[in-house]
């Protein structure tokens, strides 16, 4: 098995550090009541006009951390229902059990249509505990990714040009792709429904598991790889955070194994600069044919 290589670190003028970032300024919850919490949603972080669903998830991760005892989500799901839009947003959080190593909630996401009354955006259940609690002990056949160095790799300012209005949350990212996965983006796509990436955050901070819920959904679609284009709305997204990521970039590899009816699936797998698998996701989205 060839070795993944050595991650170099991008060059920034200053770094940010993690609570004190423009990630955590955007998901920052105000506490109105117990249960009960206020945000407006930035437009930093969307597509086109469309909020990013791991921006979202990484929202209602925040606001669980405060309203449950422990602090780091282990599992959550979300189903999205409708689109959220940047603005006012408020977030509902109910404690289902806790315990000594666990603790279940569940939280829901609303703005407001135009007459003032609510619509639900996003629901979630998770469960969470401390991850620097977990053993040690690890048994595993998975493997990290195998991808160029981050110099050879390239992200949207190697673009020609930006697609108009899209470009906000990639302005707020680090992505390096690996250049197999990138024939779409020269009108060759290659059908194998994978996409490959080096990941951080714009300015620098560090990963945390907060930021694995954005990690999961901020690389292209694996769709346009098979060769599909425009908007892949996520209908469902089940996040497994299994460490605490350690300082450096991440690598982030996502598959598509199969498109039917109108939907395909999108298993991700987050690896760090130590190599160990710190985060798994699956997604159902919805395809837009023809």
């Amino acid at each position: 098995m060839r070795e993944a290589p050595p991650a170099p670190a991008p060059t920034r003028a200053a770094q940010a550090t993690i609570g004190d970032s423009e990630f955590d300024r955007d998901t920052a919850v105000t506490r109105r009541a117990p249960g009960v919490y206020d945000i407006d949603l930035s437009a930093g972080w969307t597509i086109i006009s469309a909020v990013n669903g791991g921006y979202l998830l990484a929202v209602l991760g925040r606001a669980l951390a405060d309203a449950l005892p422990h602090s780091d989500p282990f599992t959550i799901s979300a189903h999205y229902l409708t689109a959220s839009q940047p603005g006012p947003a408020v977030i509902r959080t109910d404690t289902v059990r806790t315990g000594r190593t666990l603790s279940t909630g569940q939280a829901s996401l609303f703005q407001y249509d135009e007459e003032g009354g609510e619509v639900e955006r996003i629901r979630v259940l998770a469960s969470y505990g401390n991850l620097d609690t977990l053993p040690d002990d690890v048994r595993t056949t998975a493997r990290p990714p195998v991808f160029p160095p981050m110099d050879q790799c390239f992200g949207p300012q190697d673009a020609p040009a930006p697609v108009p209005g899209s470009s906000a949350i990639a302005d707020r990212l680090m992505l390096k792709l690996d250049p197999s996965t990138l024939g779409w983006a020269l009108g060759a796509p290659s059908g194998k429904g994978e996409m490959r990436s080096w990941f951080g955050l714009a300015d620098g901070r560090d990963a945390d598991p907060l930021s694995l819920l954005l990690a999961v959904d901020a690389l292209p679609p694996t769709a346009f790889e098979i060769g599909l284009k425009g908007w892949v709305p996520t209908v469902e997204l089940t996040v497994h955070v299994r460490a605490r990521p350690a300082p450096g970039p991440l690598r982030v590899s996502i598959t598509t194994r199969n498109l039917a009816g109108g939907f395909l699936e999108e298993d991700a797998e987050i690896w760090d600069s130590a190599d160990r698998l710190v985060a798994q996701s699956r997604q159902l989205a919805r395809a837009r044919l023809g």
